[in-house]
């Protein structure tokens, strides 16, 4: 099973996708995005109906005043992404876990340690 990528609205300025690497092996799946400049507190990660939804939002302010304090110039910059992967159902999602060093976002999705339920559902004939 792999991660599919979802349709879901994804964006990061201007429609350029942070690059993503996803990584199966038989315990885990991993996945790796590539967002520098983001600090940990700017991410959203969820997970609903199976899929995970990986979002962050980055607003910054720079002032610059004369010597008599007037504002003459000032800008704003605003950076913000999401981006959603559906999830096989072999995945234990309370067992997700992310971390974010020198600009990957990496998380871990465990599998299951058994193998999903039969999802058809036979009817004997009496």
């Amino acid at each position: 099973s792999i991660l599919n990528d979802d349709f879901f609205t994804n964006f990061f300025e201007g429609n350029n996708l942070p690059a993503a690497n996803i990584v199966e092996n038989k315990d885990e799946f991993r996945v790796e995005l590539s967002v520098p400049g983001f600090n940990k507190d700017e991410f959203n990660i969820e997970v609903e109906k199976n899929v995970l939804i990986i979002s962050a939002k980055q607003e910054s302010k720079k002032e610059e005043k004369d010597k008599e304090e007037r504002l003459i110039r000032e800008e704003f910059r605003s950076s913000s992404f999401s981006r959603s992967f559906v999830l096989p159902d072999s995945v234990d999602m309370e067992k997700i876990s992310a971390q974010y060093n020198d600009g990957v976002l990496k998380l871990s999705i465990p599998k299951l340690n058994k193998a999903p339920e039969d999802k058809i559902k036979r009817i004997e004939i009496k």
